[in-house]
């Protein structure tokens, strides 16, 4: 499964923000598997003296960023098990912004963030192997719109890109 196979009715149009960042060619697991390597690898490269910078008052540092990137991949693979076993509830939004400050992100050291990510990542390529096809087309009800089991990878290999892009081009 690609990511050129999703149609506009397996997401909101919210998240197109985040698709347009992953390549139509991109494979479902191909995708996740690359980014296993690829975004702790960026991580890791950042400076120490970066880690806790903020380029203007109230924006994340790269620590927050990527804390805010293991609790929104939780949050969506979450929402992808609940669709994939045919759970019918629509599923709340959450607000980003509140989850920040409790996660004590810049009290962590980076290595302990980029292990987080890796981990789950490896456990969110695991419950995808286990998805049929038939378990990848189910669509469900998220954050007020539509969301697919399938659109979930995709959707978060283009929020990592998104928030990568803007350490490079405002933090690095």
């Amino acid at each position: 499964m690609k990511k050129i196979d999703l149609t506009t009715k397996e997401y909101d149009t919210y998240y197109e923000t985040y698709l347009k960042n992953v390549e139509a060619s991109t494979g479902l697991m191909q995708g996740f598997e690359a980014s296993l390597d690829a975004t702790p690898t960026f991580f890791k490269e950042i400076p120490d003296t970066k880690l806790l910078y903020a380029y203007a008052e109230g924006k994340w540092t790269p620590k927050e960023i990527l804390q805010h990137l293991i609790d929104t991949e939780r949050i969506f693979t979450y929402r992808a098990l609940r669709i994939s076993r045919n759970d019918t509830t629509e599923l709340p939004g959450f607000d980003e912004n509140a989850y920040v400050p409790p996660s004590q992100a810049n009290q962590k050291p980076i290595l302990q963030l980029v292990e987080e990510f890796t981990s789950l990542r490896k456990a969110n390529i695991a419950l995808y192997k286990g998805f049929n096809a038939e378990m990848l087309q189910r669509l469900g009800k998220a954050s007020g719109g539509p969301i697919s089991v399938r659109a979930i990878p995709f959707i978060l290999l283009g929020h990592e890109l998104h928030h990568i892009h803007i350490i490079q081009e405002r933090y690095l």
